[in-house]
């Protein structure tokens, strides 16, 4: 998820200070120390040791930075949009997203990053690395924040929550993707056509249609689709399976959307909504086709 991703990338940035902060020192020039005729025995500072964890430091502003995890204090501010984050060095990471600045890249292809660290688990991938597994499941992860995300799937926990509808998500970024459905937005259009999408997915899917990409194919009569989940739904087809059923009626159908669209006959919900007039509908597509009457678009 996206703050669990920030949060991570922020403490790899504040990890990678230190160690320089390290190297730093070892390189000063030495300077004559002066000993002293009464000899006292080293003591601990306690002021490198973190009173919230324990963990140790070898300098006082190392532990300083690290304080700011704990409290969440987030003193640096972005001048583009008003981002705040806990030390001048993450500040200096998150304005290469701004300037579309990626200097890491990966030596295997050409694939290119902001930060080291998606560089780093980038190649974790290429080595076929998955560090992190799920206790309940044994699925692997390159990443510790995503076996996080995936361990909400066991728990049942959905910390989002939509504010127009309720529903519940385990991931930020997946309610961000929700609330569009809602307002009709579609911010990410195609750069052959005028089709604009919802989804960044949705966009990435179409862009194969443009090139004639279609790399999975229905083993029973070849038809071949762009997306997996698409060609998987089409076998259902075939094989005439209905796993998901109305918890009201009993009703089958062989899609979860579908039922979750079914839903909306027996509760009366319309969750979506438009953002010109507020009108409310029942179903997407009955929004899309209002928007035309604002926006001038024929049908």
């Amino acid at each position: 998820p996206q703050h669990i991703k920030e949060e991570h990338e922020e403490l790899w940035i504040s990890q990678e200070e230190e160690q320089d902060s390290d190297l730093e020192r070892h390189l000063q020039p030495e300077t004559e120390v002066k000993i002293e005729d009464s000899y006292e025995p080293e003591t601990d500072d306690s002021d490198d040791w973190c009173s919230e964890c324990g963990k140790r430091f070898n300098h006082k502003g190392s532990m300083t930075k690290h304080m700011l995890v704990h409290t969440g204090e987030k003193p640096f501010s972005c001048c583009l949009c008003d981002k705040r984050l806990s030390t001048k060095g993450s500040l200096t990471t998150h304005m290469m997203v701004h300037t579309e600045e990626k200097r890491y890249s990966c030596s295997q292809c050409e694939k290119r990053f902001t930060h080291k660290a998606s560089l780093t688990n980038h190649m974790a991938n290429h080595r076929g690395e998955k560090p992190f597994s799920c206790t309940e499941c044994g699925k692997g992860f390159t990443q510790r924040g995503h076996l996080a995300t995936h361990m909400l799937g066991h728990t049942g926990e959905k910390p989002f929550s939509c504010s127009v509808c309720s529903k519940s998500f385990t991931q930020r970024g997946t309610l961000a993707t929700h609330m569009l459905g809602h307002t009709g937005e579609k911010p990410f259009s195609c750069s052959q056509c005028e089709k604009t999408f919802t989804h960044k997915s949705s966009l990435t899917y179409h862009m194969a249609n443009h090139r004639g990409e279609k790399p999975f194919s229905c083993l029973e009569c070849g038809k071949r689709f762009n997306r997996k989940k698409v060609m998987t739904r089409h076998m259902l087809g075939h094989t005439g399976e209905k796993p998901f059923s109305c918890s009201e009626c009993g009703k089958r159908f062989n899609r979860k959307d579908l039922v979750t669209k079914h839903m909306l006959v027996h509760t009366g919900e319309k969750l979506f909504s438009c953002a010109e007039c507020g009108k409310r509908f029942k179903q997407k597509w009955h929004l899309t086709t209002h928007m035309m009457i604002h926006t001038g678009e024929k049908y």
